[in-house]
């Protein structure tokens, strides 16, 4: 193999994995679209939907650490009982970066609109590929104060 054929099958591999990267930002913020959309109607059930169902999920937020879907569920239901309390969100300023072909690291901010209030901050997403789709497995949320 000559060095023109060499350059040229990487040039291709290259092109080849940003393809597969642009599909899997795209199918990230499908996951998000759809997260943001389920909370703007009241349904936390939806919103989990983006998370993996399995112990292994991690929700890390201020000095607390949260293992499992159930867990964190639960601690979404408990936090947020009524859409007074949901508000209405938004993300912004959201980067995803390819760690693997099958895990992404998302990072941007969230905000809640609430007639009293506005919360927000920022938050760091692991999404691994599974079967069903690119699913959370890891959210550090972090609060701005």
């Amino acid at each position: 193999m000559g060095w023109k054929t060499l350059i040229a099958t990487i040039s291709i591999a290259t092109a080849g994995n940003l393809v597969a990267a642009e599909d899997a930002a795209f199918e990230i913020r499908v996951v998000m679209d759809k997260q943001v959309a389920a909370w703007n109607r009241g349904d936390i059930d939806g919103y989990m939907d983006g998370y993996v169902r399995s112990d292994q999920l991690e929700f890390v937020s201020g000095a607390k650490i949260t293992r499992g879907w159930q867990t964190v569920r639960d601690r979404y239901h408990r936090k947020y009982s009524n859409r007074e309390a949901m508000g209405t969100l938004k993300f912004s300023d959201i980067k995803i970066t390819m760690l693997t072909p099958k895990i992404a690291s998302v990072v941007g901010r969230w905000e809640l609109m609430r007639k009293k209030d506005r919360p927000h901050g920022s938050f760091v997403l692991i999404f691994r590929r599974q079967a069903e789709g690119w699913r959370i497995v890891h959210d550090n949320t972090s609060v701005a104060r």
